[in-house]
Order: structure tokens, then C-alpha cells, then sequence
């Protein structure tokens, strides 16, 4: 993990806000609300064991690497280049299809390659990356950062090649060139994507010093569905251990380049050189001193830097929330709506709506920008989605949400008698600073005993920019009902810019 700076306190404030913001409002709880994992479409196959004794091979791998090429491994030396090769070799000869990507802008003077992966199979609209930077300090071997991170990764994305399980969406790793330097290769890729390979990342998961010896348990944005997929393998398997958030890696590793162009991430962490409280050494062991005492020092070496049981915990946090997320057979899509053509969806349905403007409609969006992007132009497929005013105007909020609630009502939908029964959907909530709690996107199933949220993200007064997020949300309760979906938006503080979009709605069994 890269130094903290001081120009860097704001981002992480602002990240650490937007995780919190997941968080449904009081009175809001409902089955399959923000803050609760979301579910593959499909049952998931379950995760295998990651070998520990393997990542603990890899490990030392990397401190004879350093060992041979000076004591180091930072970004442009040959320590680099030598992690690099072996990190790729292994991944070629496992299957992969592997790019080694040169960094041709931002990055140090002679900084080496990132390292991207790709394993066949699964949805190629619906990625999930997994990644860790691969360069170290000057200073030492950088076994626990981080070593330990890319060591986890290389060795969850070997087992996912021993156990070629069915895939259901597309996996990717990553590992990062010039993290320490200032998050630059994660940076230039995150930079270079297409708007529309952005659009088919749903999820980005970061591994950064995932063994300090006093480290701690550590979730990036705990209260995403992404964070919430981690913390329920924690939950189930080590009860009382309760993950926390990763306030002191806010903005300082590679998933913060990720957040900045608007894909949602997630990441495991151990702390670095902050002090672990007495509370934390009540509920984890350890002592109130540093989490990692060699963060970036010299004595930053295998074996003697590493955490064994932080760390296999961490490997198998990972493989779960792969294997939840991209292994599975496809279900079968029962109903879905792309919004290409009208299919019989009703504004006001109920004859309520308080909105004067901004009212939701289908149509093909016009981007809007005010501190960041606020509409997006851009939709998940096609050309139209269901947009709170398509139009931009000459001032951003021209035609935003504005004045109170607008809803909108699907047509009947005929749900499977039996079956795990999921609906999903692409949707994004953004607005500017001015908001608060009470401006949120809300998504609900209207059935035979009345209407049921699965989903509410609330407003927050923090600046948030667009950007495209799938929610799956179980609705086996309602198997052989005829249903609609309903989604609400809402400007209900004074004078906020708020902007909500859905698309590609779907409902599959399995």
C-alpha cells in the first residue's frame, strides 16, 4: 500500500462516505437492501480451500526474487521484471490468457508491465476483477506489501484453473505495476478502459498487505454488496470476528483508481502502519502497536513478516467471493426488459408523484456533469434505460429529479411456481453534495400481500458522481404470483441535484 499523503486525506474521507452511504435509511430494512450481499443469478458452486502452504511457496519465491536483484522489487528494477515473469509464466502454463500491459503514461520512469488475466468463460458483459499491486519499496523484499496480496491472488487464480468450474460471469486478475508510487499502473489501466468495457466490470476487488502480523480484519466499502459478499464469509465461518472497515486504506491502493472512473470495488486488507486499538485486540489478539511493524522497512521478509492465519483467511475470503459471484449454471431468464422498446411500464402509477421535473421516462440519456459526471449518457446495453429526464439542458440541473418522488411500475410479470426465483437489475444514484439521506433510488416488488422493498440507496451531503451498479435481489417468496416491479426516486431535500438511472431489468429461476 502506497504512503499516506496529505493530498490524499480528502479522497479518503470521500470514500469512506460513500461506502457508509450504501447504507439503507433508518426505517428502510427490507429483504435484499443495500446492505446485503447480492447474489449470482444462478446457485453458485461452492468455494474450494485455498492452499495455504501454496501461497506460503509463492511467498517465498518472491523473497528469493528480491534476495537475487538487490533486496528489492520496486516497480522499475529487475526484482520487478523477475515477479512479473513469474507470475506470468505460471499463469500461461495454467490456462490463462495473459497480457502483460506497459504503462506508457503516468507511470515511473522504467516502471515493468501490469499483468492481466483473463480465464474463459462466463458472461463476458458481467466482469469481476481481482487484483493487487506486484511492486514493492526500495527499502525491503515488500513480502507483506505486497507480496502477500499478489501471492493470494496467483494462487486462487491457479486453483480456479485446477478446479475449472462452470463459469457464470467473466473473471479477470490484475497485478499492478507502480503502486507505490502513486496507484499509476492501476491508474493508466482503469484510464485507458472504453466506456463500455467500464460498463461490463461490476465489481473490482483489491488485496493490499493481506498479512500483517498484527494486522486486523479489514473490508474496503463494508457496506456495498461487494463488502458485504466478503464479510458474509467471515460471518459464517469466524462468528464474532467482525470485519470493519478499511478506513486507514481509503484512496491508498489500487482499488481507489477503480472507484474514480465509477466501477464498485471491495477489497481484503490487515492494516499497515496504524495502531490497533484495544478494542480491536480484545475481538483479533495481538497487541496496540502497529498492525504491520516492517511497513515499508527493510525488515518487510518471509517468513518472519507474515501473519499464517490472517492470511489464509483472507485467500479463502477471496475464492468465496469468486466463487459466489462468477461460478454457476445459468438460469433460465424468465422476464427481462432492456428498455429498447416501450413494454408497458407506468409512471405515477398509484397517482402520488410530488417530482415537478425529472420524472422517470424511457428514452436515450444525455450526460450531465456538475463536479463529475451526474447522468450517464452511456447505458448498459442499447441506447435507452429508464433515466429521471433524459434531457441534459444548458445547466445540469436543467431537467434533474427535482420537487419530491417519481415512480414507475412494470407490467405484470408472471413468476415460476417453484425455483430460486432472482431479480436483477443495473441502476446508478448520483448527486452532489447538497443531498442527504432523505433523496434515494428505491426498488420494491409489488405482490398479492402489498409492496416489499429489496433495495434502497440513500442520498448522503457528499458529492456522487454516475456510475452503473448491478443489484440481484431473491424473490422466491412471490413464486407463482403475478408481480411488477417498482422503482421510486426521490429529491426530497432542498434543492438537491439527484439523478438515478435502471437498466436491463431481468428476473431468471434456477
Amino acid at each position: 500500500m502506497r504512503p499516506y499523503a496529505p493530498q490524499r486525506a480528502l479522497l479518503a474521507l470521500a470514500l469512506a462516505a460513500t461506502a457508509l452511504a450504501a447504507a439503507p435509511a433508518a426505517g428502510l430494512a427490507a429483504p435484499g437492501n443495500a446492505s446485503q450481499p447480492a447474489p449470482a443469478a444462478a446457485a453458485a458452486l461452492a468455494a474450494p480451500d485455498i492452499s495455504l502452504t501454496n501461497v506460503k511457496a509463492h511467498l517465498q519465491q518472491f523473497q528469493n526474487i528480491a534476495n537475487s536483484n538487490g533486496g528489492n522489487r520496486r516497480s522499475n528494477t529487475a526484482g520487478y521484471t523477475a515477479s512479473v515473469n513469474y507470475v506470468y509464466n505460471k499463469l500461461v502454463a495454467a490456462g490463462f490468457s495473459v497480457v502483460k500491459q506497459n504503462c506508457t503514461s503516468g507511470c515511473t520512469s522504467g516502471a515493468g508491465p501490469n499483468v492481466i488475466a483473463d480465464w474463459p468463460g462466463g458472461d463476458a458483459n458481467t466482469v469481476y476483477m481481482f487484483g493487487a499491486h506486484l511492486d514493492g519499496v526500495a527499502a525491503g523484499p515488500g513480502i507483506n506489501d505486497n507480496a502477500s496480496g499478489s501471492s493470494t491472488l496467483l494462487e486462487i487464480a491457479l486453483t480456479l484453473a485446477a478446479t475449472n468450474p462452470s463459469m457464470l460471469n467473466h473473471v479477470r486478475f490484475a497485478w499492478w505495476t507502480d503502486e507505490e508510487q502513486g496507484l499509476n499502473g492501476s491508474e493508466f489501466y482503469a484510464n485507458s478502459l472504453p466506456s463500455t468495457e467500464r460498463t461490463k466490470i461490476k465489481g473490482y476487488f483489491n488485496f493490499d498487505m493481506v498479512a500483517s502480523t498484527n494486522g486486523g480484519y479489514f473490508i474496503n466499502r463494508i457496506t456495498s454488496s461487494l463488502g458485504q459478499t466478503l464479510k458474509a464469509y467471515y460471518d459464517a465461518n469466524f462468528p464474532g470476528l467482525n470485519p470493519e472497515e478499511n478506513v486507514e486504506g481509503a484512496g491508498r491502493s489500487d482499488d481507489a483508481s477503480f472507484n474514480a472512473v465509477g466501477i464498485q470495488t471491495s477489497g481484503v486488507a490487515a492494516g499497515a502502519s496504524a495502531n490497533k486499538t484495544s478494542a480491536q485486540v480484545t475481538k483479533w489478539g495481538g497487541t496496540t502497536g502497529d498492525y504491520d511493524p516492517c511497513y515499508h522497512a527493510s525488515c518487510d521478509t518471509y517468513p518472519s513478516n507474515i501473519n499464517d492465519t490472517i492470511l489464509n483467511r483472507a485467500g479463502d475470503a477471496a475464492a468465496y467471493a469468486l466463487w459466489t459471484l462468477a461460478t454457476g449454471t445459468p438460469a433460465t431468464t424468465v422476464w427481462q426488459d432492456t428498455f429498447e422498446t416501450a413494454t408497458g411500464w407506468t409512471t405515477n402509477p398509484s397517482g402520488t408523484d410530488t417530482a415537478t421535473t425529472g420524472a422517470w421516462e424511457r428514452g436515450d440519456p444525455a450526460d450531465t456533469n456538475s463536479s463529475g459526471i451526474k447522468q450517464l449518457g452511456t447505458t448498459v446495453s442499447g441506447s435507452n434505460d429508464l433515466v429521471t429526464g433524459r434531457l441534459a439542458g444548458t445547466a445540469a440541473g436543467d431537467y434533474d429529479l427535482d420537487g419530491g418522488v417519481s415512480s414507475i411500475r412494470s407490467p405484470a410479470i408472471t413468476l415460476p411456481s417453484s425455483g430460486t426465483i432472482n431479480l436483477s437489475a443495473n441502476w446508478y444514484l448520483a448527486h452532489g453534495s447538497n443531498s442527504s439521506s432523505a433523496d434515494y433510488l428505491r426498488i420494491s416488488i409489488v405482490h398479492s400481500g402489498g409492496t416489499t422493498t429489496l433495495f434502497t440507496q440513500a442520498g448522503a451531503a457528499t458529492n456522487r458522481n454516475g456510475g452503473w451498479a448491478l443489484g440481484t435481489w431473491n424473490i422466491s417468496a412471490y413464486a407463482g404470483q403475478s408481480v411488477r416491479i417498482l422503482v421510486t426516486a426521490a429529491d426530497a431535500s432542498t434543492a438537491s441535484l439527484v439523478e438515478a438511472g435502471v437498466d436491463d431489468v431481468k428476473i431468471t429461476v434456477s
